[in-house]
């Protein structure tokens, strides 16, 4: 769900970046590995309002992106996010990547389940759940999934506006309210 100002400049990006999906030998694996490098670098408060700074020069930004990106994202991704930070969007990388995302989805008729876990998800596992979340939702379902600590254990998902929290934290939250 796009929350700036000027959701429409942000679908501008999104379809811009959705392009040059579709001009990827594998679309697909590029929208995932775009989706997870930019949740990762937003997940990052310090990384993410150093990226946003009109102080710090677009070429120092970029170069931090491509230290921490390059090896492990693939060079189109990186690019990709070289050049919206360069158009000041480094503070939107996480609203551009689930309006991304969810086009992408849409185009294939399905929804996004933006999946948290405190620790990386198999593939089994990632499809168990999109099952899991395609019966409860009774449609089918697109699992993003994103490794987040703060999670502790289980996970959390999030299909549209619907949040499905079978986190530890939140049975610990439940436990303290029943308890007093």
């Amino acid at each position: 769900m796009v929350t700036s100002a000027h959701p429409e400049r942000l679908d501008g990006y999104a379809l811009a970046v959705t392009g040059i999906a579709s001009a990827q030998p594998d679309s697909a694996a590029f929208t995932d590995g775009f989706y997870a490098a930019a949740k990762s670098i937003s997940g990052n408060t310090e990384l993410r309002d150093t990226l946003a700074d009109p102080q710090i020069p677009v070429d120092v930004k970029q170069a931090i992106v491509d230290d921490l990106l390059g090896a492990r994202a693939d060079a189109v991704v990186v690019a990709t996010i070289d050049f919206l930070i360069a158009a000041g969007q480094a503070k939107h990388l996480d609203d551009i990547a689930s309006r991304v995302a969810a086009l992408a989805a849409a185009a294939e008729g399905s929804l996004v389940a933006e999946v948290r876990s405190a620790v990386p998800l198999d593939d089994e596992q990632i499809a168990r759940i999109g099952k899991a979340l395609s019966d409860a939702t009774g449609k089918d379902v697109q699992v993003k999934a994103i490794t987040d600590p703060s999670v502790i254990g289980g996970i959390v998902a999030q299909v549209g506006d619907t949040v499905f929290d079978g986190s530890v934290k939140s049975r610990f939250d439940d436990l303290r309210e029943q308890w007093g």
